[in-house]
């Protein structure tokens, strides 16, 4: 073995021990992840009188608000191939809701809890781990009114139904490492949180919640977007739930995605890791 090939491999198991670093110390303290996103969860709605009915309310609303601008008035009411619009629309825009949610607040969980970081007796890489638990409830009723329209729009279970636990596996996975690199990174640029908030408000367009991607982008430049992880999931859980397409059948989506979130966990470990210890200094 030559030098430069050794060099190599110790590199590359430096790098893969990152991230087994991180994902140990998320093992290790999953029981305050839990405790505290509970806290949190309480916390956040304390003083309003609906309480934690906000958290379904407001997304209700703006489903009602969308479907009426793009089902009814752009879309004339018409299906998406054999499913009616509101019941594709549920699906999508419920995965949108957790995905936006979470990338935009774990880009901040860090920065948002600094006066806390001196004093925590757990790692500050739990925090974006605490922020995504935090919001899974939510996820799961919005996704739970989904099922239920489309059992009533005719659709029977199947096994592409298991897929579901396949996309929210990938979901949090790359949730986690991409708020992780993010709420790093906002603690060095302090502007990036708010150039990310307009990111997201783009992809909102171009993840496929509220458009038919298909039939807007035909051709080369939808396949370029099917590239997009928000994109990638979004539309695997509607591949799930509307019987469409197993996700070894995308084989090229899926390398493209499990590649990306594997290059977002190594870039995240590593600056996290580097720069925790002067988190407080920075600010």
């Amino acid at each position: 073995m030559s030098f430069e090939d050794f060099s190599f491999k110790r590199k590359g198991l430096f790098i893969v021990n990152k991230i087994l670093l991180i994902l140990k110390e998320q093992l290790m303290h999953y029981g305050i992840i839990f405790r505290v996103a509970k806290y949190e969860k309480k916390a956040s709605y304390q003083g309003h009188y609906l309480g934690v009915a906000w958290e379904v309310l407001n997304p209700i609303i703006q489903i009602l608000t969308y479907f009426l601008v793009f089902g009814l008035g752009i879309r004339r009411g018409s299906d998406v191939g054999e499913v009616p619009y509101l019941t594709w629309m549920l699906i999508g825009i419920s995965g949108w809701f957790f995905l936006n949610k979470a990338t935009l607040d774990c880009s901040n969980s860090i920065h948002r809890k600094i006066g806390m970081v001196s004093k925590m007796k757990f790692p500050v890489s739990i925090l974006p781990a605490i922020t995504i638990i935090s919001l899974i409830k939510t996820f799961f009723v919005m996704t739970a009114i989904a099922i239920l329209t489309v059992l009533s729009a005719g659709v029977r279970p199947s096994l592409y139904w298991l897929q579901f636990f396949y996309y929210f596996i990938s979901m949090i996975t790359f949730l986690y490492f991409f708020g992780l690199l993010n709420s790093t990174i906002t603690i060095l640029i302090r502007d990036y949180h708010f150039i990310l908030q307009s990111i997201m408000r783009i992809l909102f367009y171009f993840s496929g919640p509220i458009l038919v991607i298909e039939e807007m982008f035909p051709g080369r430049l939808g396949r370029v977007l099917d590239l997009n992880p928000y994109f990638y999931i979004i539309n695997g859980f509607r591949d799930s739930f509307l019987n469409r397409a197993y996700f070894w059948d995308k084989g090229s989506a899926s390398l493209f995605f499990w590649l990306l979130t594997l290059l977002i966990a190594i870039i995240a470990s590593h600056l996290h890791l580097k720069f925790r210890s002067k988190f407080v200094d920075l600010i």
